[in-house]
């Protein structure tokens, strides 16, 4: 169970619901640089919490040793988990009342799942009734682009597990009923422009 549970009630109705937009896609994919270019587009965005944790996580865990994913080597991943999902139920949560009519965020709930799916790891009804519960309005999948990826020191997957947590992420998605929508290879300049054709073509924009 998870300790805040607060989190993990449905969002209340609000007479102000910006359309909830998910950017997602396994690590190295350039995530990052679009929710940027749409940010100083004038976008609201809420940005990745992992990073923070991650770097936390290996401070507090041997940082002399070099590994994969946090939760390949922290002590308590379902404590890590909790967190990462408690930040993105938070993030969820602001965008209510916003007078925007679309905010878009680095990963979402789905996406924590999807890893712990990736790694092997159990989860109870808290964690599924967040997703459930919690619905954003559309997905857009970044796929692996191997002439991009890149790894560093927070950024620790091999291209192949990339794409292996890019078919997680997917198929997590999937299963709660999302059809997430491919955003093809292009510049930062190139993928936007694509994401907010999509979005006017909904009637987002």
């Amino acid at each position: 169970m998870l300790g805040a549970i607060d989190y993990f009630c449905p969002i209340k109705s609000s007479s102000l619901q910006p359309k909830r937009v998910v950017i997602t896609g396994g690590p190295g994919t350039g995530k990052t640089s679009v929710i940027q270019a749409l940010e100083s587009s004038g976008f609201h965005c809420f940005h990745e919490v992992i990073r923070d944790l991650t770097l936390r996580a290996r401070l507090e865990e041997t940082p002399d040793i070099q590994r994969t994913n946090p939760l390949a080597f922290v002590s308590d991943p379902h404590d890590f988990n909790r967190r990462l999902l408690e930040g993105r139920m938070r993030h969820f949560g602001q965008a209510s009342g916003m007078a925007r009519p679309v905010v878009f965020y680095d990963r979402g709930l789905p996406d924590v799942l999807g890893y712990m799916d990736y790694f092997g790891q159990k989860y109870g009804p808290d964690y599924t009734s967040a997703c459930r519960e919690n619905r954003y309005d559309k997905v857009l999948l970044l796929p692996p682009w191997k002439a991009i990826y890149i790894s560093d020191n927070e950024r620790l997957e091999s291209f192949e597990e990339a794409a292996e947590i890019h078919h997680y992420l997917s198929a997590t998605y999937e299963r709660y009923g999302y059809q997430p929508v491919p955003i093809p290879e292009d510049s930062v300049s190139g993928r936007v422009a694509h994401i907010l054709e999509e979005l006017k073509r909904e009637g987002y924009l």
